[in-house]
């Protein structure tokens, strides 16, 4: 007569014995995935990150900045703010639905991460050019940009700085932004990623090409 426990302890190893094959099978369905589909995603990303970094310049360059008064700037890089925040809750939601989350979140970052640096960089040239000697040298748009990128990444060389209030106050909120782009939006965007591999019952690492097998 068979023994009830010894039964269920074979139908248990039974159990897991096919769960393990099952993933087994799974891992190796995923090993003989072509890798042509991902290459071409990420090289597709790549490309438009570029295209709007490029685009993005181009238009900061070209856009004639001239003639604002500092109430007009201010209203200005708020109006900025909130089309940067429009911006990177479209991304978000672009991020959950498409096919290829992480990849898709490295567009994101660059589109938002640049859009911010020429807004600030816009606003200290016509905060310049309204009220001149609002920072210790006169601005040019490469000089705009240059004190935006060494106030984002912390650097400070000391050889551009604000002069006036609104200068400082501006500079504090490029700071403050920084870093809340830098942590919370980083965060959040990380979220999204992880919220799209779940949906489509993938591996984080499913739409990258880092592992050996692929």
């Amino acid at each position: 007569m068979n023994d009830p426990a010894v039964a269920r302890t074979e139908s248990a190893r039974l159990r897991q014995k096919q769960d393990q094959e099952q993933e087994q099978d799974q891992e190796r369905e995923r090993r003989r995935r072509p890798r042509g589909p991902r290459r071409r995603a990420t090289a597709a990303v790549l490309v438009r990150a570029a295209l709007i970094a490029t685009g993005l310049v181009t238009v900061y360059y070209v856009l004639p900045l001239d003639g604002r008064s500092t109430t007009g700037t201010s209203a200005l890089l708020a109006c900025g703010l909130l089309l940067v925040l429009v911006i990177f809750w479209w991304e978000v939601r672009a991020i959950a639905n498409s096919p290829y989350p992480r990849l898709k979140a490295v567009e994101a970052l660059a589109a938002t991460l640049v859009l911010f640096l020429l807004l600030f960089a816009g606003t200290y040239y016509l905060l310049e050019h309204s009220t001149p000697g609002s920072f210790s040298e006169p601005l040019t748009k490469t000089d705009s940009l240059y004190f935006t990128l060494t106030t984002f990444t912390t650097v400070g060389y000391g050889d551009v700085t604000p002069r006036t209030q609104t200068g400082r106050v501006l500079t504090m909120v490029q700071m403050v932004g920084g870093l809340l782009l830098v942590g919370v939006a980083a965060r959040i965007l990380a979220g999204a990623v992880q919220a799209g591999l779940r949906r489509r019952g993938r591996e984080p690492s499913d739409d990258f090409t880092s592992r050996p097998e692929d």
